[in-house]
């Protein structure tokens, strides 16, 4: 287990009815309803979520090691595709696909940039080993 030995940042959100209810954060940034998922349905739903959260996390862990590493990373882009299903126990699980845009680094540099994001983002960090996280250089 990772544990914190100093908070940089505290959050919170507040869901009401679950699956089909309704998700507040304290300051008032996100104040919406939420649904399973269904095929064309305009409501966001938790596994939405989380693929904005990790996106946007692992994006911002790129920025910051390439930044370490004096890397360009102007332009990068970051698409978690998050998916929900039945594990061969009964349950229910998440697996996720990452993939990255580096436009201004070759091939090689971007691959290293993107597998060493994954060891320092703290959504890979709370995942591994709990989810299946695959890695994608397109």
């Amino acid at each position: 287990m990772v544990k914190i030995t100093e908070v940089l940042y505290t959050t919170d959100a507040t869901n009401k009815g679950g699956r089909k209810g309704h998700v507040t954060t304290s300051n008032g940034a996100l104040d919406m309803p939420v649904h399973s998922p269904m095929p064309g349905s305009k409501f966001t739903n938790p596994e939405q979520l989380f693929a904005a959260g990790y996106s946007s996390c692992f994006n911002g862990a790129i920025g910051f090691v390439g930044g370490m590493q004096k890397l360009d990373t102007t332009g990068s882009e970051v698409t978690a595709h998050v998916s929900f299903g039945k594990t061969q126990e009964g349950g229910f699980a998440l697996s996720v696909i990452l993939e990255v845009k580096l436009p201004n680094l070759d091939q090689e540099t971007a691959q290293k940039l993107m597998e060493t994001a994954h060891t320092v983002c703290p959504y890979s960090v709370a995942t591994r080993g709990n989810i299946e996280v695959y890695l994608k250089l397109v």
